[in-house]
């Protein structure tokens, strides 16, 4: 299946001039969000009041939102803990504003207390468990854990590409890798959409899904510059874009139809984990097509860097 013909020569590198430009202007425009405006970090991160609530008979995590909901706590975090009957609500102190003294100090048993109310109102059979408070100390751990694993998976691509290609393709791969990961989080904070654990998830996933349409096209540069006798490197690098461009849009598109259903069907826990990837995925597509072959051709990539190294037989060059 094919949406674009194989052989067709769109000028995908005549463009990278403005391709380049633009890539880089999103950049700095998500690194000044990300300055500015933040992200909008989520309980993970920030630390808040977690409880976990037993029920008699089984529950459903949709009927444990309305019935919070109904009681003002619109932004509780519910999730079901093995079971269906038993679930964990988590929540920022101030979501309750009488629980939260002047002075700061965090009321747990009046937040225990109005939590169990709102859920016995619903439903009877509804047993506070057990609650705790966790500091925004373990938050600030997580969000360096996550920078960090970042970090290591870019690292870890940039490795591998150096070993399976040349030197080029890794810095063009991971320079590709940094804009979207930096145009991504430059959309969530433009728009504030909270950023918690299955977010960072969906991020780290971002990466190595782009870096798969990468390689794609990279590996067809390889192959043409090894079949390829007189062709310009341009024009190889434009054409390896073209002949895996259906495939490209294709892997993208049915990705995209995935995340989709994900977000629709999949309920609130995951919403964020969905969103994210159709953002990553719209990026990293982009950024496959239009910014990692510019990058090579400025490099100075070439055939010979692509040639396979033969061993010279010792005998034959003894021989005058």
């Amino acid at each position: 299946m094919e949406i674009f013909n194989h052989d067709s020569n769109i000028p995908f590198l005549g463009m990278r001039k403005y391709s380049i430009a633009i890539a880089l202007a999103l950049m700095i425009a998500s690194i000044v969000l990300i300055a500015t405006k933040g992200l909008n970090y989520g309980l993970d991160f920030t630390g808040g009041v977690s409880m976990v609530v037993d029920y008699d008979q089984s529950v459903q995590i949709a009927d444990v939102r309305d019935a919070l909901a109904k009681g003002g706590l619109d932004h509780a975090v519910v999730q079901t803990l093995g079971g269906t009957r038993e679930v964990s609500i988590r929540m920022q102190p101030k979501d309750d504003p009488g629980a939260v003294a002047a002075d700061g100090k965090v009321n747990l048993d009046r937040i225990a207390a109005d939590v169990t109310k709102m859920l016995q109102a619903a439903r009877p059979d509804a047993k506070l468990k057990s609650r705790d408070y966790v500091g925004s100390e373990v938050g600030s751990e997580l969000r360096s854990d996550g920078t960090v694993a970042a970090v290591f998976v870019i690292l870890g691509i940039m490795a591998y590409l150096w070993i399976r290609f040349e030197r080029r393709f890794a810095i063009a791969a991971v320079a590709t890798e940094i804009h979207d990961v930096l145009v991504t989080l430059g959309i969530l904070a433009l728009v504030q959409r909270e950023f918690d654990m299955t977010v960072l998830a969906s991020v780290l996933a971002v990466i190595g899904y782009s870096i798969n349409d990468k390689v794609v096209v990279f590996d067809r540069i390889r192959e043409l510059f090894r079949l390829a006798r007189k062709a310009e490197p341009e024009e190889i690098l434009n054409r390896s874009i073209n002949n895996t461009l259906s495939r490209t849009i294709i892997t993208s598109l049915f990705t995209a139809i995935t995340m989709g259903a994900l977000y629709f069907f999949g309920g609130p826990a995951v919403h964020g984990f969905a969103i994210t990837m159709l953002i990553g995925i719209v990026v990293g597509t982009l950024s496959s097509i239009f910014v990692a072959s510019p990058i090579l051709l400025w490099l100075g990539v070439s055939k010979k860097d692509l040639m396979p190294v033969t061993k010279e037989n010792p005998e034959l060059a003894r021989r005058p």
